[in-house]
């Protein structure tokens, strides 16, 4: 009989066995390791594997000691530490029952789960092998109490602007709010959350808006243990809402037993329409690429600013926002698209020269100028404040990636991809590693990596085309052709229609000497072969 394969987990009584060993839950539910040998374990592998069954000693002698003769009585001590393990505080007698002269019977009841390697249970107790860091926490989707269910825009507002202000506090790993997004709706067990996002704290909330005033509820769970830490009820006006947030994020700071870093953040504006209005732009931030979605966050951002002309959130939003637009090759007049975000940003800034969103906002305006290594400075400005801030890791890795740090690109992408592993734009995370295995003739690995790309933003024009390359670099000429004319017809200008069109792009900045030297080799080879004329 052979030994039971080490993915096999099983319960029984207090009692979880996996590959790492054999563990006792606690008052809490929290497992705590059994010191016990390694022999006897390959005995009760044995034993659960068959529950109920009588399991002779020759069948055990056989997997325990594979190829090696030992005497019988090794057995019997090997049942006896078990049993002194096992049985402890149980009223029912031993849960190894023993048959004279015959062999041994597990009676207790067993539960068997799947521990494969891509099974939910598998993916857990690899995450649990990692070590959490100690001040890491996932704010979940606020749950939207209110009688319209229209006003969930509302409560994912507040989820984000907790999250961020979260991450503003000292040696704080905070997971982006867009992967916890992907919980809502989901009755999932706090503790799995923690398994797998491999972090210490959840923290869930409710929003309950009712004309001028709203309700906000809150609670913070030590996910290792599922134990409740904190909860508290806030009761404000809407006009109010801001110092509700700053109340919410001191009294986690304090219950996480450390010191809030005090800093007022820039909050131009307590007009609650005009906030309406921005986190409904927020909310559409988080639909995936499309010309639809840009122009419905675009149109939200202007209504804002509309109501409140002053506000900076709302200058810094819109500007991002119209730069993304061309940056993700979807804007029909670019040229108006990023005056009107340059001019927007200049605003902000000058009103408010420390704001984080003006920085993202101006270094956005800067790389759809062509201008990367302008860029970095006002994305590293930004994770000096919020260094978890996977989008802007993301946009950081472009500007290296084009000023020849080629390099730091995938590093960048993968802690990006670490903070934020379910983001709604993770596919311009996957898309950016395809380019540089593309870049250096990795061409396998990037059409595995851009495939994923296509993926998650199939909207996305650029990841056609890049895609359109490598296949022209392989050979493939057929598949070249189709992802070219897909890039084409998402883009619907004539930025795609040769190369000289293409080059032009970004004022025709395509990075440092050796990155465009890198580019031509590459990208633009494959597009030629791809069937793209050269005017």
């Amino acid at each position: 009989m052979a030994a039971l394969p080490t993915t096999d987990i099983f319960e029984f009584d207090r009692f979880h066995l996996d590959r790492r060993g054999l563990f006792r839950r606690d008052g809490n539910a929290v497992l705590a390791p059994v010191e016990v040998g390694s022999r006897a374990l390959d005995v009760l592998r044995v034993l659960l594997e068959r529950p109920g069954d009588l399991v002779s000693r020759d069948e055990i002698m056989a997997a325990a000691w594979p190829g090696i003769v030992v005497e019988d009585n090794n057995l019997t001590i090997q049942i006896a530490a078990l049993r002194r393990v096992l049985d402890q505080d149980r009223a029912n007698g031993s849960c190894i029952q023993t048959v004279t002269r015959r062999g041994y019977r597990f009676v207790a009841p067993v539960a068997r789960v799947d521990g494969g390697p891509h099974s939910a249970v598998q993916t857990m107790l690899q995450s649990s092998d990692r070590q959490r860091p100690r001040l890491s926490i996932v704010v979940l989707p606020f749950t939207n109490l209110s009688d319209d269910p229209d006003q969930q825009y509302f409560a994912d507002g507040i989820t984000e602007d907790v999250t961020t202000d979260l991450s503003r506090l000292a040696n704080m790993f905070v997971i982006s709010c867009n992967t916890a997004f992907t919980y809502r709706n989901k009755h999932i067990d706090t503790k799995r959350i923690g398994y797998e996002l491999c972090v210490r704290y959840v923290l869930e909330g409710s929003v309950r808006r009712s004309g001028g005033r709203v309700r906000i509820t809150t609670q913070l769970i030590d996910a290792e243990k599922d134990a409740h830490l904190w909860a508290e009820r806030f009761d404000s006006d809407t006009g109010d809402l801001f110092a509700l947030q700053t109340e919410i994020t001191s009294r986690i700071a304090n219950a996480l037993g450390i010191e809030l870093i005090a800093a007022e953040a820039a909050r131009p504006t307590d007009n609650p329409d005009a906030l309406d209005y921005i986190l409904r732009g927020r909310a559409a931030g988080l639909k995936p690429v499309s010309r639809a979605a840009h122009a419905e966050r675009i149109g939200m951002f202007e209504h804002a600013l509309a109501l409140d002309p002053q506000s900076v959130e709302a200058q810094s939003l819109l500007a991002g926002a119209l730069a993304n637009r061309v940056l993700d090759g979807v804007s029909d007049a670019e040229a108006v698209d990023i005056a009107r975000a340059e001019g927007l940003v200049a605003q902000a800034l000058a009103a408010s020269p420390h704001y984080a969103p003006a920085h993202i906002a101006k270094g956005d305006v800067l790389r759809a100028q062509g201008r990367s290594q302008d860029a970095i400075p006002e994305y590293e400005t930004v994770l000096a404040i919020n260094p978890n801030a996977a989008g802007v890791l993301d946009v950081l890795a472009d500007c290296k990636l084009l000023t020849g740090s080629i390099e730091e690109v995938i590093p960048l992408e993968k802690q990006a991809i670490r903070l934020s592993p379910r983001d709604p734009r993770i596919g311009w995370l996957h898309l950016r590693i395809g380019q540089v295995h593309q870049l250096q003739s990795r061409i396998d690995e990037a059409i595995q990596w851009l495939e994923r790309a296509r993926g998650a933003v199939p909207e996305l024009p650029f990841v056609h085309l890049l895609l359109a390359s490598a296949h022209g670099l392989k050979g493939d000429t057929e598949r070249a052709a189709a992802e070219l004319a897909e890039a084409r017809r998402l883009h619907g200008g004539d930025r795609y229609s040769s190369i000289a069109n293409v080059k032009a792009f970004r004022g025709g900045y395509w990075g440092a000497p050796k990155i465009r030297d890198l580019f031509d080799a590459t990208y633009i080879a494959g597009l030629r072969k791809a069937g793209m004329p050269e005017e």
